[in-house]
């Protein structure tokens, strides 16, 4: 395949714009939300780079195109397509998967051979824009496929791999028919990126016991193949994080500082206020974090309005049925605690379940006492960052479920198994009570991590390793 002109392309589910087009033919974009744009525009737009990825429309067929400073490349998926790709295969098969079988996956070969042929259509995309001697980067879970068929297109171009969410344990993973196609998939990238170390050891570890390859610390070794030669694939963790100076600049400006207050103000000035902001998903512990404060009433260890919960659930996948399951039953749920403690005019559960701007979000994080991330599973959780960069006052105390990627970084919140509803109560009275000097201690240790390790070093991080492979990798695990 000829060469194409770029000598950095991403891929993506999604480009990191929304295309919209009239009636008259003519094309118009917005720029889309994210950490992912954010980490990689400058980057894209040094080494005049291309985005390949889906419009955000079904049926729509576009030619490459200039914006945000780079080169945007759509993607054409049909509404069967999405169907069967994306809600289908991606979110119905891995997602569950991949986050520990929450919900059970389901397991359909129409799924997964949509899966196959939308990654190769990805994949010839790549091939097509990325210059001679190029770097590839491919990310999220929705395109582990694509590495293998990028190399067997392109065997020049230095290719790279992100995992956004958690890589399974191999007594999960090995339940899905395709794990071999999975890994070989993957194997075709020449660095493959997870958010933990242990993460990276999950798929290390798969790599021994369902394939024949070689492995030695972080490195897989490929053998020679016809006229391939010898290549080594290697592993490990990258931590994503956000924009952590802009949205610490947003938190502290003075119009977020007055919407704060006037957020508490419209709550009715409670004492304590709790938070929650999360996509409506199963993995992300709502209904235990409500279960944890409805106790907490009930006990008559806090009591409502006094002390109030505002939990914010963005819109997600509802055309899922295990969402609109879900949706009901927190929902259900928020009307009883609220039918049980609230007052007139003044709920003990505020529940929104819409998005709000990003300045609305840092107003609720600077108003809010204590943040609540009660996480089943999560590749890192960015919310958790979002909070300690909004806090340079350094007020508020962050609890924090251990089965977030974040954990492993932000050692200075209250960490908690949100399976245990009791340890999640006592967290909550913990933070509520915690004597200033220690929550300035803590936030103070957590805005160090956050603010020195934000988004542009992890993209940095992650494409200084894929230029420049070290050749002798510290050990990650042991040799079986």
């Amino acid at each position: 395949m000829p060469a194409g002109e770029h000598d950095l392309v991403v891929v993506a589910n999604r480009l990191p714009v929304d295309m919209t087009v009239a009636d008259d033919g003519s094309l118009s974009w917005t720029r889309s939300p994210g950490g992912l744009v954010t980490a990689l525009a400058p980057v894209m737009q040094r080494n005049a780079g291309a985005w390949v990825g889906w419009s955000g429309t079904p049926d729509l067929e576009h030619e490459p195109f200039d914006g945000e400073g780079m080169r945007l490349w759509p993607v054409r998926l049909s509404e069967s397509e999405i169907a069967a790709y994306y809600e289908g295969f991606s979110n119905g098969t891995l997602w569950p998967l991949y986050h520990d079988v929450i919900v059970d996956p389901q397991f359909h070969r129409a799924w997964w051979n949509a899966y196959v042929s939308i990654n190769r259509r990805f994949a010839a995309a790549a091939a097509e824009a990325v210059a001679e001697g190029g770097t590839v980067w491919v990310h999220d879970y929705q395109l582990q496929l694509v590495p293998a068929v990028l190399r067997l297109l392109r065997p020049d171009v230095k290719i790279g791999f992100f995992n956004h969410i958690p890589f399974p344990p191999l007594e999960i993973f090995s339940q899905l028919p395709w794990r071999r196609q999975v890994l070989e998939g993957l194997l075709g990238a020449d660095l493959v990126g997870f958010q933990r170390e242990s993460d990276a050891k999950n798929f290390l570890r798969a790599v021994r016991r369902l394939t024949d390859l070689p492995t030695r610390g972080r490195v897989v070794t490929i053998g020679e193949r016809w006229a391939r030669p010898a290549r080594q694939v290697r592993a490990a963790s990258f931590p994503i994080s956000i924009d952590s100076t802009a949205f610490d600049a947003l938190a502290s400006s003075p119009a977020v500082q007055k919407r704060a207050v006037e957020i508490r103000k419209e709550l009715g000035d409670p004492e304590v206020l709790l938070l929650g902001v999360d996509r409506l998903d199963y993995t992300k512990g709502i209904r235990h974090r409500l279960k944890a404060f409805g106790e907490l009433l009930a006990d008559g260890r806090l009591a409502a309005p006094e002390a109030t919960l505002v939990q914010v659930a963005s819109p997600s996948r509802e055309r899922v049925e295990q969402y609109r399951q879900l949706r009901d039953e927190v929902e259900a749920t928020v009307g009883r605690i609220n039918g049980d403690y609230g007052a007139l005019g003044r709920a003990a559960v505020h529940y929104m379940h819409h998005s709000y701007p990003m300045e609305e979000m840092a107003a609720m994080y600077r108003a809010a006492d204590v943040m609540l991330v009660t996480s089943l599973r999560d590749g890192m959780n960015l919310v958790a960052k979002e909070y300690v960069a909004a806090r340079r006052d350094l007020g508020g105390v962050l609890v924090l479920s251990e089965f977030t990627g974040a954990a492993d970084e932000l050692t200075q919140a209250l960490l908690i198994n949100p399976h245990d509803i009791d340890g999640t109560k006592a967290a909550i009275m913990r933070a509520i009570a915690m004597e200033p000097t220690e929550r300035r201690r803590r936030m103070r240790g957590l805005r160090r991590r956050v603010l020195d390790h934000d988004v542009q070093r992890w993209a940095e991080d992650f494409l200084t390793a894929l230029a420049n492979p070290r050749p002798h990798p510290r050990p990650l695990v042991e040799d079986e």
